[in-house]
């Protein structure tokens, strides 16, 4: 049964994107299974090792092993995310895992696994998943409109946040009842129905005639882009923070259920599952939320309400009182990540949306794993109270520091492609690989209104890097004031002839504001140069 005979006719405002989009419901509900697979693969893998040793190092690695792929190899899968086909590699990425977890449970159903051999496998599961991650997030935009983006992505948080309650149980419950490798088993047939439900995928892919674009200058370029673009530099700088200090309470949460509270696995099981429960409640009422309040108004309360709700889990007295501050650490935590998860993808175009998404990765798992790691030397150090009480100050401290880097703050770009500048007819047959290449502009500027110039240049700077030009300077005439030469450098002609697709509708307000400053009644002078080779 699909979700659309689920859904009746008529759909609470949240979940629209399911009921309005039928290939983003297809894909969600491949992100809902795939995430599920993902968790129950995790815990049975845990489970696994602590029957094959009693290391606590090893069985403590099979987390590592699962988690270091998606920090180490996140912008090189975006990178190929954005300059292969995004179907092609999303079903790539699909075999991949399928194939691992048909390799896990005939490893383990024929007693083959020990415990280096479980870590590679967890540890190859991983790259898939940090293969998945860019190419699905960079997927999402292209198939709901911007106005429903923000529902959308508060639906894929759902369906990663449910998931972590239902991967864990089932996986228990299979493995109380029939055994580990059924699990690996489950995942096995799952991973093989998303890979055909990603293969019945048609969708309508951009076609260029340019050679695509060099693995590690694909790579460089996001990198350039990111440095260059002031909204995605300070989404980075929030979500690394922000994970940093929300890190706490989840690497935590076993010392508090087990130690604090004196529990059990029921009892982690619990405050787990309050936490997910918390985050599907705001998601549920996400439209009505972002309706009164801005995504950085979001993004503060939640951290306020965030850094109350994980001081007060370990100030009460029992598990009964930690259990709604929990739920409300839940509501906090999805209204933070929501905000910034959907500022990054509408300050993203499409052609390097996938790169720019995996920097935005690499700081959410940079910020938790460093915040893991001192949060559970300062438990180990002094105790658990301690540790969450000190994440919470830190976490409203940051945002007194960081009040100058809003998640909305600034300018809205409209990012919508258009090309009305006019394409290069070379004199001759140019290879794409030649290089590199020189395009120069000639300005005539009034004298006083040159350093307004100036300042639209700083602009122009930015916006010619982010295009994939390697350097950029603007000279002014020593003999002629007001005379201006702008140039910029692409490594080949095919890097340069790309910035024709790359250009936005922003990118057109900053010509024709640059071209008002031109005081000549004819245009700038645009000039074109390749790198001529010399012959010894």
């Amino acid at each position: 049964m699909s979700i659309n005979t689920i859904l009746p006719s008529k759909v609470p405002g949240w979940l629209a994107p399911l009921k309005s989009f039928p290939v983003f419901r297809a894909l969600w509900s491949t992100w809902l299974v795939a995430n599920v697979c993902m968790y129950t693969n995790d815990v049975a893998a845990a489970w696994m090792m602590t029957s094959l040793t009693t290391s606590a190092t090893l069985i403590a690695l099979v987390q590592t092993a699962s988690n270091l792929p998606v920090l180490l190899l996140g912008v090189p899968s975006g990178a190929l995310a954005d300059i292969l086909n995004r179907k092609h590699f999303l079903v790539f990425t699909q075999l991949w895992l399928a194939a691992n977890a048909t390799l896990l449970f005939f490893s383990s159903a024929f007693g083959l696994l020990n415990p280096i051999f479980l870590l590679i496998l967890t540890f190859i599961n991983g790259i898939g998943l940090a293969m998945r991650w860019p190419v699905y997030a960079a997927i999402v935009p292209d198939l709901v409109p911007r106005d429903s983006l923000h529902l959308a992505l508060g639906l894929n948080s759902i369906a990663m946040n449910a998931s972590r309650i239902l991967g864990p149980l089932i996986a228990g419950l299979i493995i109380a009842s029939i055994g580990t490798e059924f699990v690996f088993a489950l995942n096995m047939i799952l991973s093989l129905g998303m890979t055909w439900m990603v293969i019945r995928w048609k969708n309508e892919s951009y076609v260029s005639t340019l050679p695509g674009e060099r693995f590690f200058g694909a790579m460089r370029l996001g990198a350039q882009y990111i440095r260059q673009s002031k909204p995605m530099r300070s989404i980075l700088l929030r979500s690394f923070l922000f994970f940093m200090q929300s890190s706490s309470l989840l690497a935590l949460l076993p010392v508090i259920a087990k130690d604090h509270f004196h529990g059990n696995a029921n009892t982690f099981t619990l405050l787990l599952s309050c936490l997910g429960f918390g985050a599907i409640i705001v998601g549920s009422q996400l439209q009505a939320l972002r309706a009164r309040w801005n995504p950085n108004q979001l993004a503060t309360y939640g951290i306020i309400f965030l850094s109350i709700g994980s001081v007060g889990v370990v100030l009460v007295p029992n598990v009964w009182y930690a259990a709604p501050l929990m739920v409300m650490s839940g509501m906090s935590w999805f209204s933070v990540g929501n905000s910034l998860s959907t500022a990054s993808q509408l300050s993203l175009p499409n052609w390097i949306r996938a790169r720019g998404m995996s920097f935005y990765q690499m700081s959410l798992m940079g910020g938790s794993a460093l915040g893991a790691f001192v949060w559970g030397k300062l438990t180990t150090s002094h105790n658990v109270t301690v540790s969450i009480c000190v994440s919470a100050v830190f976490g409203l401290v940051m945002l007194v520091l960081i009040r100058k880097h809003p998640v909305n703050g600034h300018e809205v770009e409209d990012l919508t492609p258009v090309c009305p500048i006019e394409r290069p007819h070379p004199s001759r047959d140019i290879d794409p690989d030649e290089g590199p290449v020189m395009i120069s502009m000639e300005y005539h500027v009034n004298k006083g209104h040159i350093e307004q110039f100036k300042k639209l240049m700083a602009k122009t700077r930015r916006s010619r890097l982010k295009q994939g030009a390697l350097s950029w300077s603007l000279f002014e005439d020593a003999e002629h004031a007001g005379k201006f030469l702008e140039y910029f450098v692409f490594e080949t002609w095919a890097d340069y002839l790309r910035r024709f697709d790359r250009f936005t509708a922003d990118d057109l307000a900053m010509q024709e504001e640059r071209h008002r400053f031109h005081i000549d009644s004819s245009p700038p002078r645009l000039t074109r140069r390749i790198a001529s080779a010399l012959k010894s």
